[in-house]
Protein backbone atom coordinates (compact mmCIF):
# COMPACT_ATOMS: atom_id res chain seq x y z
CA UNK A 1 0.00 0.00 0.00
CA UNK A 2 1.53 3.45 -0.98
CA UNK A 3 2.20 6.10 1.72
CA UNK A 4 -0.17 8.29 1.66
CA UNK A 5 0.86 12.28 0.32
CA UNK A 6 2.35 14.57 2.76
CA UNK A 7 1.36 18.44 2.34
CA UNK A 8 2.54 21.97 3.86
CA UNK A 9 -0.43 24.02 3.94
CA UNK A 10 1.98 27.15 3.75
CA UNK A 11 3.61 28.87 1.28
CA UNK A 12 6.15 30.31 3.75
CA UNK A 13 9.68 29.78 2.70
CA UNK A 14 11.10 28.90 6.53
CA UNK A 15 8.39 26.77 6.99
CA UNK A 16 9.24 25.09 3.91
CA UNK A 17 13.02 24.82 4.84
CA UNK A 18 12.45 23.72 7.92
CA UNK A 19 10.89 21.09 6.94
CA UNK A 20 13.00 20.14 3.91
CA UNK A 21 15.66 19.23 7.22
CA UNK A 22 13.77 16.30 8.00
CA UNK A 23 14.27 14.65 4.40
CA UNK A 24 10.81 13.82 4.17
CA UNK A 25 9.11 14.23 0.85
CA UNK A 26 5.94 17.09 0.39
CA UNK A 27 4.33 19.35 -1.97
CA UNK A 28 3.27 22.41 -0.85
CA UNK A 29 -0.47 23.58 -0.65
CA UNK A 30 -2.17 26.59 0.28
CA UNK A 31 -6.24 27.44 0.84
CA UNK A 32 -7.83 30.69 1.98
CA UNK A 33 -8.68 30.97 5.52
CA UNK A 34 -10.21 33.98 7.23
CA UNK A 35 -7.19 34.66 9.51
CA UNK A 36 -9.07 37.37 11.60
CA UNK A 37 -9.14 36.94 15.57
CA UNK A 38 -12.63 35.82 17.14
CA UNK A 39 -13.80 38.15 20.36
CA UNK A 40 -11.26 37.84 22.89
CA UNK A 41 -9.52 35.35 21.26
CA UNK A 42 -6.14 34.85 23.30
CA UNK A 43 -3.21 34.66 20.81
CA UNK A 44 -2.28 30.65 21.61
CA UNK A 45 -5.98 29.82 20.54
CA UNK A 46 -5.86 32.07 18.11
CA UNK A 47 -2.44 30.26 16.44
CA UNK A 48 -4.06 26.49 16.95
CA UNK A 49 -7.32 27.53 15.55
CA UNK A 50 -5.48 28.82 12.39
CA UNK A 51 -3.45 25.90 12.36
CA UNK A 52 -6.24 23.23 12.14
CA UNK A 53 -8.27 25.59 9.89
CA UNK A 54 -5.32 25.99 7.39
CA UNK A 55 -4.79 21.63 7.22
CA UNK A 56 -8.49 21.07 7.21
CA UNK A 57 -8.83 23.57 4.44
CA UNK A 58 -6.55 21.75 2.33
CA UNK A 59 -7.68 18.32 3.32
CA UNK A 60 -10.85 19.08 2.19
CA UNK A 61 -9.36 19.24 -1.15
CA UNK A 62 -6.60 16.62 -1.25
CA UNK A 63 -9.11 14.15 0.99
CA UNK A 64 -6.19 11.03 1.09
CA UNK A 65 -3.51 13.24 1.76
CA UNK A 66 -1.59 14.41 5.44
CA UNK A 67 -2.09 17.66 5.93
CA UNK A 68 0.37 19.60 7.78
CA UNK A 69 -1.11 23.33 8.73
CA UNK A 70 0.84 25.64 10.57
CA UNK A 71 0.58 29.09 12.19
CA UNK A 72 2.38 31.60 14.30
CA UNK A 73 0.89 34.57 16.59
CA UNK A 74 3.54 36.99 18.34
CA UNK A 75 1.91 39.00 21.39
CA UNK A 76 3.43 41.48 23.32
CA UNK A 77 1.11 41.59 27.14
CA UNK A 78 -1.05 38.76 25.26
CA UNK A 79 -1.55 41.35 22.33
CA UNK A 80 -1.37 39.92 18.95
CA UNK A 81 1.49 41.16 16.85
CA UNK A 82 1.28 40.49 13.30
CA UNK A 83 3.35 40.92 10.45
CA UNK A 84 4.51 44.24 9.63
CA UNK A 85 4.38 44.36 6.50
CA UNK A 86 5.89 47.73 6.20
CA UNK A 87 9.61 49.46 7.51
CA UNK A 88 7.01 51.72 9.52
CA UNK A 89 5.30 48.97 10.97
CA UNK A 90 8.29 46.68 11.84
CA UNK A 91 10.09 49.67 13.40
CA UNK A 92 7.04 50.09 15.68
CA UNK A 93 6.38 46.62 16.57
CA UNK A 94 10.09 46.49 17.70
CA UNK A 95 10.04 49.91 19.59
CA UNK A 96 7.11 47.86 21.71
CA UNK A 97 8.81 45.25 22.41
CA UNK A 98 12.18 46.59 23.33
CA UNK A 99 12.79 45.47 27.17
CA UNK A 100 9.81 43.59 27.45
CA UNK A 101 8.93 40.14 26.66
CA UNK A 102 7.34 39.01 23.45
CA UNK A 103 5.31 35.44 23.52
CA UNK A 104 5.25 33.46 20.14
CA UNK A 105 2.75 31.02 19.91
CA UNK A 106 3.61 28.56 17.11
CA UNK A 107 0.92 26.08 16.39
CA UNK A 108 0.76 23.02 13.90
CA UNK A 109 -2.08 20.49 13.02
CA UNK A 110 -1.07 17.06 11.37
CA UNK A 111 -4.70 16.14 9.49
CA UNK A 112 -5.44 13.39 7.86
CA UNK A 113 -9.74 13.73 6.51
CA UNK A 114 -11.59 11.39 8.35
CA UNK A 115 -9.18 9.97 10.07
CA UNK A 116 -7.36 11.77 12.92
CA UNK A 117 -5.89 15.07 13.52
CA UNK A 118 -2.98 16.08 16.12
CA UNK A 119 -2.69 19.82 16.78
CA UNK A 120 -0.07 20.95 19.11
CA UNK A 121 2.00 24.45 20.12
CA UNK A 122 4.91 25.84 21.90
CA UNK A 123 5.64 28.67 23.40
CA UNK A 124 8.63 30.90 22.75
CA UNK A 125 9.41 33.55 25.83
CA UNK A 126 11.41 36.11 24.01
CA UNK A 127 13.26 38.78 26.75
CA UNK A 128 14.25 41.54 24.38
CA UNK A 129 17.26 43.74 25.43
CA UNK A 130 16.20 47.94 25.79
CA UNK A 131 16.75 48.71 22.20
CA UNK A 132 18.07 51.74 20.43
CA UNK A 133 15.70 53.82 17.76
CA UNK A 134 18.93 53.90 16.00
CA UNK A 135 20.04 50.10 16.80
CA UNK A 136 15.76 48.94 15.62
CA UNK A 137 16.09 50.86 12.16
CA UNK A 138 19.07 49.28 11.25
CA UNK A 139 17.98 46.43 12.31
CA UNK A 140 14.92 45.89 10.14
CA UNK A 141 17.42 47.68 7.20
CA UNK A 142 19.92 44.53 7.37
CA UNK A 143 17.11 41.34 8.15
CA UNK A 144 13.30 42.97 6.73
CA UNK A 145 11.65 41.59 8.73
CA UNK A 146 8.23 42.50 7.05
CA UNK A 147 7.18 38.75 6.59
CA UNK A 148 7.94 37.90 9.79
CA UNK A 149 5.54 37.56 13.38
CA UNK A 150 6.90 39.86 15.63
CA UNK A 151 9.36 41.83 12.95
CA UNK A 152 12.08 39.44 14.01
CA UNK A 153 13.96 36.63 11.81
CA UNK A 154 15.64 34.90 14.42
CA UNK A 155 16.78 32.80 12.03
CA UNK A 156 19.10 35.56 10.91
CA UNK A 157 20.28 38.71 12.60
CA UNK A 158 17.02 38.34 15.03
CA UNK A 159 19.18 37.14 17.87
CA UNK A 160 21.01 40.28 18.42
CA UNK A 161 17.70 42.04 19.64
CA UNK A 162 17.61 38.90 22.24
CA UNK A 163 18.35 39.18 26.36
CA UNK A 164 17.48 35.44 26.37
CA UNK A 165 15.04 32.87 24.66
CA UNK A 166 12.92 30.04 26.76
CA UNK A 167 11.51 26.83 25.00
CA UNK A 168 11.21 23.26 25.04
CA UNK A 169 11.31 23.07 21.12
CA UNK A 170 13.74 25.95 20.04
CA UNK A 171 12.73 25.57 16.30
CA UNK A 172 9.37 26.69 17.20
CA UNK A 173 10.59 30.04 16.89
CA UNK A 174 10.66 30.05 13.01
CA UNK A 175 7.50 28.63 12.55
CA UNK A 176 7.50 24.76 13.29
CA UNK A 177 8.03 23.19 16.12
CA UNK A 178 9.73 20.29 14.62
CA UNK A 179 10.48 18.01 17.90
CA UNK A 180 6.80 18.13 18.74
CA UNK A 181 5.89 17.82 14.29
CA UNK A 182 8.10 14.58 14.55
CA UNK A 183 6.05 12.91 17.20
CA UNK A 184 3.13 14.09 15.61
CA UNK A 185 4.14 12.79 12.27
CA UNK A 186 5.07 9.10 13.51
CA UNK A 187 1.06 9.07 15.37
CA UNK A 188 0.63 9.16 11.60
CA UNK A 189 3.05 6.60 10.14
CA UNK A 190 5.58 9.11 9.04
CA UNK A 191 9.15 8.43 10.87
CA UNK A 192 11.67 10.46 9.33
CA UNK A 193 14.28 8.20 10.41
CA UNK A 194 12.96 5.50 8.63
Amino acid sequence: MAKPELILASTSKYRQEQLKTLGIEFSVMKQPVDETPQLNELPQALAIRLASAKAAAVASIRRDAIVIGADQVAAVDRKPVGKPGTVVNAVNQLEQASGRQMNLYTAFSVYRLGVEEVVDSEIVEIQFRKLTISEIKHYVILDSPLDCAGAVKSESRGSMLFESVKSSDPSAIIGLPLIKLCRALRTVGINPLE
